[in-house]
Parts: C-alpha cells; sequence; structure tokens
C-alpha cells in the first residue's frame, strides 16, 4: 500500500496543523497537501526539547543506544514505503535512495556502538597531591556532556542520509540531546515518514516525547526563530553558501551565541601530476565523468575542478572526459531550485572570455547535462567566480605551466570539503611539496581516488575550513561528529557519589 502523508507536523508526540499548508513539488507522482510550520510551533518544539532534555540527557548510554537501534529498525520496517515517496518527491533512483537508507540505519547503529563503549566522554582524572607545596592539589576529573537542545535544519539534496535522522540528529541524539527539526520542503514526505519511525521508536522504548520534534515548511521566519530561540544550543545545517550564512549570523547575533555548525560550498579541487598524467589520462578522464556526474553532480563532495599541467597529457584527459560526458542522459534535478541555478552556473561561465567552452548541452525544466569548460592558472587566480561551486554536472579543467603554478593555484583556494592528489610513484616529491597546502585547505585529502562517496567511520572528517563548514574543528559524518554536541565539563573534590554516572559506566 502507497504511504499517504498525514501532512501534518510532529510535536513531542503529538501530529498537528500549522498555519496555512503548501503543496509538495515531486519530480513524479502524486502532489500532498502539509501543514506550514509557525513560530508557534517552533515555540512549542523548543520548550519540549527542554523538558526532555532534563530526562534524556541524565539517561544511561545503554538506554540512548537502544533508542537509536530502535529508530533504524522502524525506518527498515518502512523501507519500501519511503523508498517510494523518496523516488517520487526527489527523482533520485530507487537504488540510490536504498544505499542511502542503508547508510542512514547504519550511521545510527554506529552511534549506538560507539556511545556504549564510552570512549567519547574522553574522561580525564588527576589525583589529589596534598602535600604539594607551596598548596594542595586537588582531585580533578573531566568529562564530556551534552549541550541541551539541538536544532537541525534537513538537506535537500540527502533526504535521508542528512536530514530527518541524518547525521546531526543521529549524532545529537547520540549525545544526549533532544532535536528539533526543520524539515526540508523538497521531500516532506519523506521526512514525515522517517518523523513516524522516530515517534515510533520513541514509544517503543518509553522515552520523553519531546526527545525529537518535526517542523514541516513554514517561510523564512520559521526558520529565523529555531536559531534564536534561546533553549536552542546548537545548530545543524546543510546547504547553501548564502542561507547557511544568514543562519550562522543569526547564531553569533544571539543574546547568548551558540555554534552553528554548517556544511556550506565546496568544489573539491582535483590536482593531476605529470607521471599520473602521463600514465592514465583516458582512465582518470572517464573516472572524473562518472565522479561529476554521479546523482546529477549534487553532491557536495562533487569534483568540480581538475588541475593540470598544460600539455599532450592534458589534451588526452580532456578528450577522455569529454567523451565519457557526452555519454551521459540528462539526470532530474532535487528541485526546480536546483535546477535553475545550475543553469545559471553554466551561464556564468559561458558569459566569461576567459573560459572555453569544451562541451556546453542545454538543459531545462528539472533535466541537467553535463558541461565542461576550461581555463588557464593564471585566468582561474584572476576570476574568483570560477571557484564558486555549480551545484550540478558541471566541471572545469585549469590548465597550468608548471608544478610551480599548480601549487600557486592549490594556496589560492578557499575551505574545502575535499582535495585530491593523483599521482604515480615518481610524482612523490610534488606530492610532498602539495600535500601541506592541501591540508591546510581541506578536511580529508585523498590519494588516486575521487572524493563522492564519504565513509561513516571513526576517521573521517566530513568538513574544513570556510566556506566548506563554518566550524574547521568538526564533522557532521563519522562518530567524532558527536563530540560537537558535547562540552567537557571539570568535577573538583567532588565525592563519587554526587558525580555523573557516565565516569564509572
Amino acid at each position: 500500500m502507497a504511504f499517504i502523508p498525514k501532512g501534518k507536523h510532529l510535536i513531542a508526540g503529538q501530529w498537528l496543523d500549522g498555519a496555512g499548508t503548501f503543496p509538495s513539488q515531486p519530480a513524479h507522482g502524486p502532489v500532498h497537501e502539509f501543514a506550514a510550520g509557525s513560530v508557534e510551533l517552533v515555540n512549542r518544539a523548543c520548550e519540549a526539547a527542554e523538558e526532555a532534555f532534563w530526562v534524556y540527557g541524565y539517561a544511561s548510554r545503554a538506554d540512548r543506544a537502544a533508542f537509536l537501534r530502535a529508530i533504524a529498525d522502524e525506518i527498515e520496517a518502512r523501507a519500501e514505503e519511503i523508498t517510494e515517496i523518496g523516488t517520487q518527491e526527489t527523482g533520485l533512483p530507487v537504488a540510490r535512495l536504498q544505499g542511502e537508507r542503508g547508510r542512514t540505519t547504519g550511521q545510527l547503529r554506529l552511534f549506538a556502538d560507539h556511545i556504549e563503549k564510552g570512549e567519547f566522554l574522553d574522561r580525564r582524572f588527576d589525583a589529589a597531591v596534598p602535600d604539594r607545596q607551596p598548596a594542595p592539589r586537588p582531585e580533578i576529573r573531566l568529562i564530556q556532556r551534552p549541550i541541551g537542545p539541538v536544532a537541525v535544519f534537513g538537506a535537500s539534496n540527502f533526504p535521508l542520509a542528512f536530514s530527518t535522522a541524518g547525521g546531526d540528529t543521529a549524532a545529537a541524539l547520540a549525545a544526549g540531546c533532544p532535536v528539533v527539526v526543520k524539515g526540508h520542503s523538497a521531500h516532506p514526505g519523506t521526512g514525515e515518514i522517517i518523523a513516524q519511525a522516530i515517534d515510533a521508536a520513541i514509544k517503543k522504548t518509553g522515552m520523553h516525547p519531546g526527545v525529537f520534534s518535526l517542523i514541516q515548511g513554514g517561510n523564512r521566519q520559521v526558520g529565523e526563530a529555531l536559531v534564536q530561540h534561546p533553549l536552542i544550543k546548537a545548530v545543524g545545517f546543510t546547504g547553501s553558501l548564502g542561507g547557511g550564512r544568514a543562519l550562522f549570523n543569526l547564531c553569533a547575533a544571539r543574546p547568548e551565541p551558540i555554534p552553528f555548525f554548517g556544511e556550506l560550498g565546496s568544489v573539491n579541487p582535483m590536482f593531476l601530476l605529470p607521471e599520473a598524467l602521463k600514465a592514465r589520462a583516458e582512465t582518470l578522464g572517464q573516472g572524473w565523468a562518472g565522479s561529476l556526474t554521479m546523482g546529477a553532480g549534487q553532491f557536495c563532495t562533487n569534483p568540480g575542478i581538475a588541475v593540470v599541467i598544460e600539455g599532450g597529457d592534458a589534451d588526452r584527459f580532456v578528450a577522455s572526459a569529454k567523451e565519457n560526458l557526452e555519454k551521459v542522459a540528462p539526470q532530474t534535478m532535487l528541485t526546480d531550485g536546483i535546477a535553475k541555478a545550475y543553469r545559471d552556473g553554466q551561464a556564468r561561465f559561458e558569459s566569461r572570455n576567459a573560459v572555453k567552452p569544451v562541451l556546453v548541452t542545454e538543459s531545462s525544466a528539472r533535466q541537467a547535462s553535463p558541461n565542461l569548460f576550461e581555463t588557464t592558472g593564471e585566468q582561474f587566480m584572476g576570476d574568483h567566480a570560477l571557484s564558486e561551486e555549480v551545484f550540478g554536472p558541471l566541471g572545469l579543467v585549469v590548465r597550468v605551466s608548471s608544478l610551480d603554478e599548480m601549487q600557486s593555484l592549490a594556496r589560492s583556494f578557499e575551505g574545502q570539503l575535499t582535495t585530491t592528489i593523483h599521482m604515480d610513484a615518481n610524482d612523490l616529491d610534488a606530492a610532498r611539496k602539495l600535500r601541506p597546502v592541501l591540508e591546510r585547505k581541506a578536511g580529508r585529502v585523498l590519494v588516486n581516488g575521487f572524493p563522492t562517496g564519504v565513509e561513516v567511520v571513526d576517521s573521517i572528517v566530513h568538513g574544513g575550513p570556510y566556506p566548506a563548514s563554518t566550524n574547521f574543528g568538526a564533522t557532521s559524518v563519522g562518530t567524532m561528529s558527536i563530540r560537537r554536541f558535547l562540552r567537557p565539563v571539570s568535577y573538583q573534590n567532588m565525592p563519587e557519589g554526587l558525580l555523573p554516572d557516565d565516569f564509572f559506566g
């Protein structure tokens, strides 16, 4: 049976109407009406989250882990319905939604295992030294504690992995923080069915209902009210540079400023070193074309720029990339707005005399076809607009004259989520010079791979210097993401009976 949304908000266990409605805009399938968010609903959700924190924030790690696993179970119980409405709303293929669902449930279970081990608490102990001179030293213990209610904004490009029960929500719940989600209007039905799964898990495990709320749609005031609500203690966001920066500024301007963990924009440049390019230019061109067009180029790790040294090997690489891009059929983009932004980005490149078109296609409505351009290093460094993200399957080849110019170009980049080196053994000396530059620019540095695809593991960093993200010391993927929603507290001369249970469990 097809999933038919309630079209309501979930606020602390209750399904509520809103102030008016808005229609979904699916790529195909039926249109549904959804209740619009309001400032009043934000207030109710935040107050319920604060009430829940006094229970959930002090629950055992075992209970929180059981809750995370229950959410994963309830999502899997709705697998077919999630895939159906997810593909309708986003236009993403079935295999993509199935894979993203597995990533989402796997992440929840990984976080459950991680918090049970207790290593994330960073427990420290310095014994008292009563006879120290000239003054005795007290006993001091340290542990990480949850910060309070967290606001999460759903992402347009990941309806499951970075939205209602995605990375930010899973990390906050693992840390012990209730969550208020501002659903993305691009996939409200997908958001609702995941919220239903979380609601079922709350009931199954006996959690306080205020531990999770979903507010759908609404105008800009709803998002602003959420980040400015005095009970919210941090915000997780994945989206555009403009929207994220506006919310970041609001968080900083509050009477009590709070951290804004925003993943914003990245072009994820690749640097193809001479011996690698000589040995496998055609293979690299083919691989780049595949990565560039994966999911219609709508990945935050899409490698939009390839830097090569001018010459015949670069010609072979460009020809291979063009040949393989020409084989890619038009793909459906996530929203009409994203499709228009892609066409605008293409037009920006076409309007510049410094840019040479290699492959120019025509995209219309929500369909996107790949485009390829090239320029020189000098022209690239003289025009900042060429380094700005185009969200979609558009690639830019930057031809430089030497390794020294490649090094200078690398230094010119702003912060990135990823940077990549393609190299062979004889490129090692050049790579050694390049690596220190790239690690200052990005949270993840790859060798001989493509950055699309982010492993959910302990060692991953999905973040980077601004504008890739607003907090270069954080990651939105992997177990270290839980640390964003904790803060260290020291306890001095405190009796064991008064210390938090996490010190001993």
